[in-house]
């Protein structure tokens, strides 16, 4: 990450870490075929390679996937739910100059991938078949290597995390009256042949944790909600605890109690470092896409090289940061992700592509196409999107402001891709009266555009923060995980939308 680094939390293996001796990856060399699946090999993926390209297509792939997930709600005491649940299954996709063909099927047997395989190629109807190029697995680099990964935990010890949680929520003060803990987890391990002759194979950890505790007084309630994890083990508690996350959200419900109606208007606005770059992700990030540019649909299309932000902002998409929720060791398409500038001094300098779009603009592809499952196909998606840090002192930054808002967390929002317009709500925010955090406020929405937004930054924190694990993006229908972060960020002007005129 450019003039950042992030550290390892306690607990958490180096990148040189054996995986558990647990897991047994299904695609793995030494694993045993599922009851009625062939085997999985270089072989048999040239086979269905050669079945895909035989009506003429360019290009095709295959992407096989496995997938195991568990959840834990703890509500009041009670462990309210336990789910665990597997999936797996093979994607094949075919190219066709700009068309794209896409079939995939849930069982391994041959019949089944043949099929599939024949669906994906009706794509292309006439030209000579090409032959697929034998296979060279591409070596990757070890970004979240664990040494056991929690589906191997056993459940109790899970629940007792979120039983602490739950305890030390309801300690904090009398007034919290409900506290509820989750935990998510999964292992999702990928195999990829592709017909220009590379083959991948990865095995991806991943884990959330979440407390939302509402406290009450009176007549007046509020919540507050805290939570983390990345591509990493059980460790990750030993640098945040149960305890600490709970706090966080307790305090922040407490907080909450005495939050006064939001201001409307047009006003300067201060946003927190970390979350907040989840509005730079939507507003801005996607518009990044190259998708969106290689159709034209995009704000940001033909503007390369252009002034598109004040020349205090660089934004990165680093997919390399370790164990992060964002990060990959490879794309969903074969290809090692690797970091790229997006913005450097306001000016426009990449987009991120997957292979369709990296084609259509005559460049290498830079490992952003990702896809929620095998059910779907690949497209250009962020990973750990970041604004760098900036030259500013945060409390220089607070107290440049005479009357504005300090936006703290993000809820719920909506964006238009093609145009940057967005509307979000915050979670926590508070009003700022000459340079001083004063009074919480409750009701409050940013209205504004992405681009617009990007050029009013006047003032940038030297404080980069990098989300804590808690985000997932939305495109198209399909979901995966991100990483945002940015520093203490001043803008000049934003609609803020209130229910208190003035």
């Amino acid at each position: 990450m450019a003039n950042t680094s992030v550290a390892s939390p306690p607990g958490f293996s180096s990148p040189s870490g054996t995986r558990s001796s647990l897991y047994r990856a299904p695609f793995s060399p030494h694993a045993s075929s599922e009851a009625g699946a062939s085997e999985i090999d270089a072989k048999m993926a040239e086979k269905l390679l050669g079945i895909a390209l035989s009506k003429g297509g360019d290009y095709a792939d295959l992407f096989f996937e496995y997938r195991a997930a568990g959840g834990f709600v703890f509500d009041e005491g009670i462990l309210k739910s336990a789910s665990r649940g597997v999936s797996m299954g093979l994607g094949v996709r075919v190219q066709k100059d700009d068309a794209t063909g896409y079939a995939y099927v849930e069982q391994l047997d041959w019949d089944s991938m043949k099929r599939a395989a024949e669906t994906a190629a009706q794509i292309a109807t006439g030209g000579g078949a090409k032959l697929p190029v034998a296979a060279k697995a591409i070596t990757l680099p070890r970004r979240y290597e664990l040494d056991k990964v929690t589906l191997d935990v056993p459940g109790l010890e899970k629940r007792e995390l979120l039983r602490r949680a739950n305890e030390a929520a309801h300690a904090f003060d009398k007034r919290i009256i409900k506290v509820e803990t989750s935990l998510s987890e999964e292992i999702r391990e990928i195999l990829m042949f592709t017909s220009d002759g590379r083959s991948a194979h990865d095995v991806q950890p991943l884990l959330r944790f979440g407390i939302r505790a509402v406290a009450e007084d009176g007549a007046k309630r509020q919540d507050g909600s805290s939570g983390g994890g990345g591509r990493t083990t059980l460790g990750y508690f030993e640098g945040k605890t149960p305890e600490w996350h709970a706090e966080q959200a307790a305090a922040q419900a407490i907080r909450m109690l005495d939050a006064v109606e939001a201001p409307a208007g047009t006003m300067e606005v201060v946003l927190a470092p970390g979350d907040s770059g989840i509005l730079l992700h939507e507003a801005v990030g996607h518009g990044l896409e190259a998708d969106f540019n290689r159709k034209g649909t995009s704000n940001y299309t033909g503007q390369m090289n252009k002034q598109v932000a004040s020349d205090l902002c660089t934004v990165i998409d680093d997919p390399s940061l370790l164990q992060s929720r964002g990060s990959i060791n490879v794309d969903d398409e074969g290809y090692e992700p690797r970091h790229s500038t997006l913005i450097e001094k306001g000016k426009l300098s990449a987009y991120l592509h997957d292979r369709m779009s990296a084609n259509h603009f005559g460049i290498s592809p830079t490992g952003n196409g990702r896809r929620e499952s095998f059910a779907c196909a690949p497209m250009p998606r962020m990973s750990n999107t970041i604004l760098t840090a900036g030259p500013h002192d945060p409390t220089e930054i607070l107290k440049s402001v005479k009357k504005g808002i300090y936006a703290k967390k993000f809820g719920g929002g909506q964006v238009d891709i093609s145009n940057g317009d967005f509307v979000f709500n915050l979670t926590e925010s508070y009003l700022v009266e000459d340079g001083k955090i004063t009074a919480p406020l409750k009701g409050v929405n940013l209205i504004g555009n992405g681009p617009e937004i990007m050029r009013k930054v006047v003032m940038l924190g030297n404080d980069v923060e990098i989300s804590d694990g808690i985000w997932t993006c939305g495109k198209d229908g399909q979901s995966v995980p991100v990483g945002v972060g940015c520093p203490t960020i001043k803008i000049s002007a934003i609609t803020v939308g209130g229910t208190k005129i003035g």
